[in-house]
């Protein structure tokens, strides 16, 4: 921990507490220093580590699955030649980040939350943290408080139950809590699951393990994309990277808009599209119809991107295959399945998903009532109905992550100078139709987000009450927009007469 906020510094207060050190906390943490410099802020975070994801997967191929022109931040070039970046480059350029931005003092890791309450007599929140050395419990205050602990849930990863699992006598693996010491050299290694982990484990194993299957039960979309990107790679030799990278970006935004857009306008299209591309990186009479033609329509679900095709070259090498068929049982030698043929393992990973989990699991409370997140609706994407100065970011399910850290961010900020202009110190959601119809945050059809969406606040139909899978749409109204809202609920200091009555109004 080298660097950072040293563990015997115990916080006591700060303006606005910062819930997560990966991506989204490190962004916002920016943006509070360069636009609110007078306001004190602290990062926290349960593990010994910055980076979130890019420091929890250590799974042999980890990689981003969004070009890092536009997953990366819009203050910090991405200079790698590699726009499908390695693990270790994403978390060198957050190191990047903390360093030239002089972040380091303001994060504190191995701190746990245990419970957030908001009290409207004081006009902020107390958050009862554990430092993870000692167990020490402690309460910290704070005006904001705000979540950029992402959506899963950091303690282990989904597991479906397969019946016989104890008569496989080999080992089975998720991908989430990858062993170190783990030796697959000239083994056989059945990877179950069809999703962007799997289609990165497949190729990073293959010059190691014997043979490497990928077992799925449908196919998903698969499409190569190159890893280096060779507009990005000439413009910065021309251009000072600054400028370089924001043309980039820009660029690189409205082609994943493109096709998006393209892919729900012209499906049809875009699926046969994609199998040609399939096909031609693929040997001549493979079956690609069969293992590569989803029932589903193209970003129905998120595309699994694979940088230089690495995964076709490894089915064309025969180092690789796929199996589409279904799991009947595990036996002592692999699978068991359902067509009646056995797959040989001597290792069975099991990437089969993510468990959800809302605001890293933090229970909230607002003057000792248990917030119910799954009744709230969401505000601008970031705050929820009826829970003052609470924030969040939740990024982007058909871009890159981490583009909506940007627009949250500095419509945060600009809500705080808002509320410092007029002498307001509580700001509050509320939902003025509580017959408003619902629907879920994440409107993707993911096995993973359906299996959490109830842990997860909704979303409305109308005005500020929507979520919009748009990066331009939310740059115009976060960005562009108005702060004030006829949704917001605003109030003085330590006025907690005025604070309640605006919390009585939001569960009414």
């Amino acid at each position: 921990m080298s660097g950072f906020a040293r563990e015997t510094t115990k916080l006591e207060y700060v303006d606005v507490l910062i819930v997560g050190a990966g991506l989204s906390g490190i962004g916002l943490a920016y943006y509070l220093a360069a636009n609110q410099p007078s306001r004190t802020f602290a990062i926290i975070d349960s593990r010994d580590a910055i980076g979130g994801t890019w420091d929890l997967f250590r799974y042999p191929g980890i990689r981003s699955d969004s070009d890092l022109h536009t997953f990366g931040f819009e203050f910090k070039p991405w200079t790698n030649e590699n726009a499908i970046a390695d693990g270790h480059e994403i978390l060198d350029y957050l190191h990047e980040a903390i360093t030239e931005n002089d972040l380091a003092r303001h994060i504190h890791l191995g701190h746990t939350v245990l419970r957030a309450d908001f009290s409207s007599d004081d006009g902020q929140w107390t958050v009862t943290l554990q430092r993870m050395s000692d167990g020490e419990r402690f309460d910290v205050t704070c005006n904001v408080l705000f979540s950029a602990a992402g959506y899963y849930d950091y303690s282990g990863g989904y597991t479906p139950h397969f019946e016989g699992r104890d008569d496989f006598r080999g080992q089975v693996v998720h991908p989430q809590s990858w062993p170190e010491d783990l030796d697959y050299a000239g083994k056989k290694v059945v990877v179950v699951g069809s999703g962007a982990t799997a289609v990165t484990l497949i190729p990073a194993m293959v010059d190691l393990a014997d043979h490497v299957t990928m077992l799925q039960r449908s196919p998903s979309y698969v499409l190569p994309v190159p890893r280096k990107d060779l507009i990005a790679n000439t413009l910065r030799r021309l251009l000072p990277d600054h400028v370089a990278y924001g043309i980039t970006r820009r660029m690189n935004i409205a082609r994943s808009r493109l096709i998006f857009g393209g892919s729900q306008r012209y499906p049809r299209q875009v699926r046969r599209l994609i199998r040609a591309l399939n096909a031609r990186f693929l040997p001549e009479g493979y079956e690609v119809d069969v293992h590569f033609n989803p029932q589903y329509d193209p970003w129905d679900q998120r595309l699994c991107m694979v940088p230089d095709a690495d995964l076709f070259k490894a089915l064309s090498s025969g180092a690789a295959s796929v199996v589409t068929d279904r799991v009947a049982r595990f036996i002592e030698r692999g699978i068991l399945l359902e067509s009646g043929a056995e797959l040989e393992a001597d290792i069975i990973v099991t990437a089969t998903g993510l468990q959800m989990q809302s605001f890293g699991g933090v229970e909230l409370h607002v003057d000792g009532q248990l917030v119910d997140v799954h009744d709230r609706l969401v505000y601008k994407s970031m705050m929820l109905s009826g829970v003052p100065n609470f924030a969040f970011a939740i990024g982007y399910t058909n871009a890159s992550w981490t583009l909506k850290v940007g627009p949250v961010a500095d419509h945060l900020c600009r809500l705080l100078a808002h509320m410092d202009r007029h002498g307001h110190a509580v700001v509050t959601p509320i939902v003025g139709d509580p017959t408003m119809a619902r629907r879920p945050l994440f409107d993707f059809d993911a096995g993973y987000m359906n299996r959490g969406a109830h842990l997860f606040p909704q979303q409305g139909e109308s005005g500020p009450w929507t979520v919009v899978q748009d990066y331009a749409v939310d740059n115009a109204r976060l960005r562009k927009g108005p702060v004030e809202d006829p949704a917001l609920r605003f109030a003085a200091g330590v006025v907690g007469s005025d604070i309640r009555v605006i919390a009585k109004e939001a569960t009414a």
